[in-house]
């Protein structure tokens, strides 16, 4: 099966997260991407976080399946020439560098539109060009803080929190993919490339604009309804933090099923959607509540929100978060389990769909990674392992029209 992305040749340049998951998820499309990495040491996460001596980290194999490896050392005037052929023909150069450090090492936007004007040169960024903090080096969790989400996650009467889910990171690369993608489509019109950014920032901003909305009606009327603290609590000038509750405006909690003593995940999320509310109290036996005024509207709900919350979980005593949700979603009530992520490795729903992938390594044997969240009807991207460091540096010089006498002299000078 062809795939839509074959032809794009893509030089990635980038190391831990943001940019690799951008670059994986063109890989798993079809591009020819090619990991530039430093001879001896490569990505920093090939060592970082080790589960086996000596083998690739699963923080590097899980986010650079479908890749080429090729090590350089662009500090020689050797590698620097390696690197000017592989520009001129390539369509993208991917990286996450510091501020400046391309210019540096004499590849800056203006010299790689000199050596090839149709190259697209995408780069992530911690916060985006003329931003006060621009100079600041960024991880995921400073990008969760700097975009709002920390301030906005966890309990009133707690610290921010961040998220597990990479919002700083991966996020980060997936908008990036959207605007390689833009910029390629471009180039098809103007037969030109351009440079395409994407800040940590940025991205967080852009996936807490639910919240950006609650500060701007919180502004205007000093109460947001939906909020736990609504009607008892009081509310301060800034969107505050709502424990589990709904973001989309449909009261929402966490709540436990039998075992949660010894579980830490015997739980399942309950939203209490206005067009569900009669299946509810079905489903709850409290058929009373239907039409019952202090209880039949959302709004006469919310008082005693909490109390219908102490309601659903004496229910859910005896039932598992499996038994509760295979009850619940007969009566079309939007609920699920609290997952672990060992449930999730052995799910075999997501085992079926490809979300989920065990794929062989060299070194390690086989692991588990994640596939493409995006489904096709026409493409069923194949997951293949992480590359070793240098893996295809010969066949990738080969390929740039160097003999073999030549990349033995490569070798001998340590360029690559």
């Amino acid at each position: 099966m062809s795939k839509p992305l074959e032809g794009i040749k893509i030089i990635d340049f980038t190391h831990v997260q943001a940019g690799p998951a951008c670059t994986q998820l063109l890989a798993w499309f079809g591009a020819d991407v090619i990991k530039v990495e430093r001879p001896g040491s490569g990505d920093v996460t090939r060592s970082q976080l080790r589960d086996i001596p000596d083998a690739d980290a699963l923080y590097f194999t899980m986010l650079n399946s479908n890749k080429r490896s090729l090590t350089l050392d662009t500090k020689t005037q050797e590698g620097k020439e390696v690197l000017e052929k592989l520009v001129r023909e390539s369509d993208v150069l991917v990286e996450n560098f510091g501020p400046g450090a391309l210019d540096r090492m004499g590849f800056s936007w203006e010299r790689l539109n000199e050596l090839n004007p149709k190259l697209i040169m995408a780069s992530v960024k911690g916060f985006s060009d003329g931003h006060h903090y621009d100079d600041l080096k960024v991880y995921e969790n400073v990008a969760q803080c700097a975009g709002g989400a920390a301030s906005t996650t966890g309990f009133w009467d707690g610290p921010p929190t961040v998220s597990a889910a990479a919002l700083g990171d991966s996020n980060t690369g997936m908008h990036l993919a959207i605007g390689i993608l833009t910029a390629i489509i471009g180039r098809g019109q103007t037969g030109r490339g351009q440079k395409v950014a994407v800040s940590m920032q940025d991205s967080v901003i852009n996936l807490c604009r639910v919240k950006l909305r609650d500060q701007q009606r919180l502004d205007r009327v000093g109460y947001l309804e939906e909020y736990p603290q609504y009607p008892h609590g009081e509310f301060s000038d800034v969107v505050p933090r709502g424990g589990n509750a709904g973001g989309g405006g449909q009261p929402g909690w966490v709540l436990k099923c039998k075992g949660w003593e010894t579980d830490p995940n015997a739980y399942i999320y309950f939203t209490i959607q206005g067009h569900a509310w009669e299946p509810i109290c079905r489903a709850l036996g409290k058929p009373e509540w239907i039409s019952d005024p202090n209880y039949a509207t959302a709004q006469a709900r919310q008082p005693h929100i909490f109390d219908i919350f102490a309601t659903i979980e004496a229910w859910l005593a005896d039932k598992t978060k499996y038994e509760a949700v295979d009850i619940l979603r007969k009566f079309d009530i939007p609920c699920a389990p609290v997952l672990s992520m060992k449930e999730i490795a052995n799910d075999p729903s997501l085992r079926a769909s490809g979300t989920i992938v065990e794929v062989p390594h060299k070194e390690r044997g086989s692991y588990l990674t994640v596939g493409s969240p995006i489904k096709f009807s026409g493409l069923k991207p194949e997951i293949t392992g992480s590359p070793l460091l240098g893996e295809h540096t010969d066949e990738i010089l080969a390929e740039l029209g160097y003999s073999k006498d030549q990349i033995a002299n490569l070798h001998t000078s340590r360029s690559v």
